[in-house]
């Protein structure tokens, strides 16, 4: 039975490896410019994922021009594109254009069948049943929260500096995680995570141990896993890995159902939330969910809620603590605009503002948007055509064999890349300063037609995949930018030399090219406490 077993696998590996070559023999894409594949097996992913961000795709886009083929994994042509006109038909046909089955099952490794990773009718249901919890009156609700979180990160820091003679050396990256880990622990569960301080039983807390065991296994590259995700058939082949996955996975739910349970007896106890209780956004989605508006044969069962649990975890925490960490690099780096910044938030007299006060402050929000920009905490995302297509171009392309087109077909299965950080530091979109962080930039209207929900980025994508969760991102980054910014003066603690960017886990976060092995994210910086009046 196992060599009959070992002959049917070998058989289906063979099969799709067949289907691949005959694929890319026969792919629209074979006469388009590109480079070259430096390894058939990884074809160009290694030098788009592999770790460090090097720069390789600016590089591409100078000599292909803005649409060319890469190669993908066993070589296959992937399309790459950051024709602008070209990446709004691709996100906006999302009937065509979806996450790969390979994407959509490494991501469910981690936050299950959410929203994240769902497609098609179940993406719309959901996402229509959830859009209420992130709509700007239940965001200014949480703001507090935000607030919070932010001032106990301030003193903590200003008891370091106290310490240490009036300033001291912070790890940015890890204290902002873990502040972020405590906002979307209560804004998103009302659950006290306590990531910034200690709690009483000097005990983990396990919503956030469970999620960094899965979390940590996701983050390094790893090719079995990626076999898992193209061959199906793989995934029946159990591994250690798989196997503390699954625990952690099922810790998650165990605590999700309690956090779900106590959400459901604070609405029928009350059917209102002037409880105390703050308006998370498991209570929201849970009142939505069961409004009279929604028939009982349309609402979320309780475990398509469950899965919401990790994805608010992924998706509200890592993001938004890399993207505050990378701007505290950049004010460190362009110290009139940190000057300038720190001056209109002072004029402000409040320690605790609102969602208006915050969105009032012009140049706050410059700085976020270039953040973003430049340093766009998620690099890249990536689609496949579930139908052969033809996708307009605004900047026509020419072959290797001469000929010049204004459109790209693309067949079934083709792979297209959305590279978020490419296009936002194009020097034809934004000019020859375009990777220098400037705020200054969004001082005046910008005209560049990036299809995006937010900013004329692709921070947060665009068409009806968009981040349904970028006011709650904004909001959340405000805060922790007003609190700290009016609290210190920043200075990076390590030459700019040594201040790296890499992939960790699906974001691209600083890290010390001086301390590689440390694994994850690293930002050292000396924080002096403002003195004011």
């Amino acid at each position: 039975m196992l060599v009959e077993l070992l002959l049917a696998l070998g058989a289906y590996v063979l099969y799709r490896f067949i289907n691949v070559v005959y694929a890319r023999l026969t792919s629209p894409l074979r006469h388009v410019r590109g480079p070259k594949s430096p390894n058939f097996v990884m074809g160009n992913m290694a030098q788009l994922f592999g770790g460090v961000v090097t720069g390789i795709e600016e590089q591409w886009v100078e000599e292909y021009g803005t649409t060319f083929k890469i190669n993908g994994f066993l070589s296959q042509a992937d399309l790459y594109t950051i024709d602008t006109k070209a990446l709004h038909h691709i996100l906006t046909h999302t009937h065509i254009y979806q996450k790969p089955s390979e994407v959509q099952y490494n991501l469910g490794r981690q936050v299950g069948p959410g929203l994240l990773v769902v497609e098609g009718d179940v993406h719309k249901h959901q996402r229509r049943i959830m859009n209420p919890a992130f709509g700007s009156p239940q965001i200014r609700e949480l703001t507090r929260i935000f607030v919070e979180k932010s001032a106990q990160l301030r003193d903590i820091w200003k008891a370091k500096a106290a310490q240490n003679g009036g300033s001291a050396r912070v790890e940015a990256m890890s204290d902002i995680t873990k502040a972020t880990l405590d906002i979307i622990g209560l804004a998103g569960f009302n659950h006290n995570i306590n990531a910034l301080g200690t709690r009483s039983d000097d005990a983990p807390d396990p919503l956030a141990s469970a999620f960094e065991t899965l979390s940590a296994s996701e983050r390094q590259f790893n090719l079995w896993r990626n076999l898992q995700g193209v061959y199906p058939i793989l995934r029946y082949i159990t591994t250690h890995e798989d196997r503390i996955g699954r625990a952690a996975q099922a810790e998650m739910m165990r605590i999700g159902r309690q956090l779900l349970a106590s959400s459901k007896r604070d609405i029928a106890d009350t059917g209102t939330f002037e409880t105390g209780r703050a308006r998370d956004l498991l209570n929201l989605l849970v009142r939505a969910n069961t409004s009279k508006e929604i028939p009982i044969h349309q609402r979320l069962s309780d475990e398509a809620v469950l899965t919401q649990v990790p994805t608010f975890l992924v998706a509200g925490h890592e993001t938004t603590s890399t993207a505050v960490t990378w701007a505290l690099f950049a004010l460190t780096q362009n110290v009139k605009a940190q000057t300038r910044l720190r001056e209109q938030l002072l004029s402000i007299d409040t320690d605790t503002p609102t969602l208006d006060e915050l969105n009032s402050l012009p140049y706050l929000e410059c700085v976020v948007r270039e953040t973003l920009r430049v340093y766009a905490p998620v690099q890249s995302s990536v689609r496949v055509a579930l139908a052969g297509d033809v996708i307009p171009l605004a900047q026509p392309y020419t072959d290797t064999q001469g000929n010049i087109h204004d459109t790209i077909r693309v067949a079934k299965d083709t792979f297209i890349v959305i590279p978020i950080l490419t296009l936002h530091r194009d020097p034809t979109l934004w000019g020859a300063d375009a990777k220098e962080f400037i705020p200054e930039r969004w001082e005046s209207p910008l005209t560049t037609s990036i299809p995006g929900v937010y900013g004329k980025l692709l921070t947060f994508l665009g068409g009806p995949r968009n981040c349904i969760g970028y006011r709650f991102a904004l909001a959340e980054m405000k805060a922790l930018l007003f609190t700290l910014i009016r609290g210190f003066e920043f200075e990076l603690a390590v030459p700019k030399a040594d201040v790296a960017a890499r992939s960790i886990s699906v974001t691209q976060g600083p890290f010390l090219l001086s301390d590689v092995e440390a694994g994850g994210g690293q930002l050292p910086l000396l924080v002096r406490p403002v003195m004011r009046a």
